[in-house]
């Protein structure tokens, strides 16, 4: 299997949609992706029934990455937001990611608490402070091969020219990749393909401020690295709505529309536990 590292050089683009859980992560696996992302965004309204705005911490998303990160072997893009602290704090967290199994991460340059990068009322660290956790994060990483991304949230909080700005100096600093989080326009998005050389990452949050484009005209503009990352939260939301409203109706139209029980079984490894069971009964 390809590692993170060999699959942003190989495919045009590499498309990671985003599991929420661990089920998530079983269908993204089994619908034939490379790999995938996990985002602190559908997590933090997952696990814990909370918005995306620093009221979580690193050892909560930590036990939601494990179990996540448990079910799969494909390689997989971890959000570590703003790294939970200083250097030390973020040398911490990419150890433990790591270890977990994640091949690639990236953090963020916002001050903590920090928010989802499509909420308003975000702000910066200074640029050197970030310059030194990428530094910290690349000069102590565990395996050679795990991708760093430097992600700023400059865009909205700044405006454009202190965002590319940041990219310039956080690559030099040591990141493998870049991601301008929150263009708010194609031109925009056209504007920072322009600017760089190197892997960029492409975040198409539905309902969120960046244009939502498919993967080849992504890759056109010059993303190598495109994530879904709420989607499939999305629609699983909604389908849970439409369902207990046809509960609550008493109707029960919805009855029998979704996968079957048979199918059910077979997506979570009822065979396979089942060959076991028979072997050792």
């Amino acid at each position: 299997m390809s590692t993170f590292r060999e699959l942003v050089a190989s495919e045009r683009p590499l498309v990671l949609p985003g599991a929420h859980d661990a089920l998530s992560a079983l269908l993204i696996k089994q619908a034939g992706f490379k790999a995938y992302f996990i985002g602190g965004f559908p997590v933090a309204g997952v696990r814990y029934g909370v918005p995306d705005i620093g009221l979580l911490g690193a050892r909560e998303f930590a036990d939601a990455y494990r179990d996540i990160l448990a079910v799969s072997e494909l390689p997989v893009l971890v959000d570590a937001d703003n790294g939970y602290g200083d250097h030390k704090n973020v040398v911490h967290v990419v150890h433990s990611l790591e270890r977990m199994g994640a091949q690639a991460i990236f953090f963020e340059d916002q001050v903590s608490p920090k928010r989802c990068g499509h909420i308003a009322g975000k702000a910066l660290v200074d640029t050197r402070e970030m310059e030194s956790k990428i530094r910290a994060a690349a000069g102590e990483r565990l395996r050679p091969d795990t991708f760093l991304i430097a992600r700023t949230d400059a865009r909205e909080v700044v405006g454009m020219d202190e965002a590319l700005r940041r990219g310039e100096r956080y690559l030099r600093a040591g990141a493998d990749g870049l991601f301008i989080e929150a263009p708010q326009s194609v031109k925009e998005m056209e504007q920072i393909a322009r600017a760089f050389d190197v892997p960029l990452l492409a975040n198409m949050l539905e309902g969120g401020r960046t244009p939502i484009l498919r993967p080849a005209d992504l890759e056109t503009m010059g993303f190598r690295i495109v994530i879904y990352g709420i989607s499939l939260l999305m629609r699983a939301t909604r389908s849970m709505q439409e369902t207990l409203a046809d509960i609550a109706s008493g109707e029960l139209r919805l009855s029998g529309t979704g996968v079957g029980f048979e199918e059910y079984k077979s997506i979570v490894g009822m065979d396979a536990w089942s060959r076991i069971e028979d072997r050792y009964r």
